[in-house]
């Protein structure tokens, strides 16, 4: 399906549902991918409206704003996206926003981050992904220095999360990992489910540039990541957008 058909579709269905905060957020992203930055931050902005809590949908608004020379526009919706993402403890996203509000020199609010869930400690490990106490993995999963720092940054409960995530992952693209490119979306996805960005990837592996898939599957990727294991929304439909 080319992008302007996706384009089509996307549209068609946030006229036929203006709640579906999904829509739009498919619609931001298939603009994204057509370089229609205002049009894009537009429809992101619009998902984030309906549904606070997609706080990635806040992030990328942002940014299609600012790279579409909308500064004021950006401002407003970084500032919101700020906010529901420290509300809610939704780090990356908080991270993300707080960088772009640097770089239109707006000064990043000071709202107190929500304090992860008490639970009780399942061990002696601190997870960088969680933020909570668990159980560091045996051994490394992986034979290179992406495997190393996930055994030092990540722990055997959130790893075990990916697990299942990542299996859901694969059925919902229906992804042959034999095949490179197939390969390289569940490594993205694993990535940005980790929190392993692409310049601490090029430290712990020696220099290599992270394997990226082509920008249809980055996009549903992106998609998928913001719902976190939530995917039964999808209904198994996933596959029909990069086929």
């Amino acid at each position: 399906m080319d992008l302007e058909t996706r384009i089509a579709q996307y549209m068609k269905l946030t006229a036929d549902d203006p709640t579906n905060e999904m829509a739009f957020f498919s619609l931001g992203n298939a603009y994204l991918q057509g370089e229609r930055h205002l049009e894009a931050a537009q429809a992101f902005a619009k998902c984030a409206e309906i549904n606070n809590a997609m706080t990635k949908a806040y992030q990328l608004a942002g940014r299609a704003y600012i790279d579409a020379g909308k500064k004021d526009d950006a401002e407003g919706v970084l500032l919101k996206g700020y906010t529901e993402a420290a509300a809610r403890g939704d780090r990356m996203p908080k991270d993300a926003i707080a960088l772009m509000l640097k770089e239109i020199d707006i000064e990043v609010p000071e709202i107190a981050e929500k304090e992860p869930p008490k639970a009780k400690p399942a061990g002696d490990f601190k997870c960088s992904k969680s933020g909570l106490m668990g159980t560091k993995l045996a051994r490394p999963p992986f034979r290179n220095g992406m495997g190393q720092w996930i055994q030092d940054s990540i722990s055997k409960e959130t790893f075990n999360e990916w697990i299942s995530l990542g299996t859901k992952v694969i059925n919902e693209l229906r992804l042959d990992l034999s095949n490179d490119m197939h390969d390289a979306v569940y490594d993205y996805a694993m990535r940005v489910f980790l929190g392993l960005d692409d310049a601490t990837y090029s430290s712990v592996m020696d220099g290599q540039t992270p394997p990226m898939p082509d920008g249809q599957f980055k996009g549903v990727v992106d998609e998928m990541m913001s719902h976190a294991g939530h995917l039964e929304s999808f209904q198994g439909k996933m596959h029909e957008r990069v086929e």
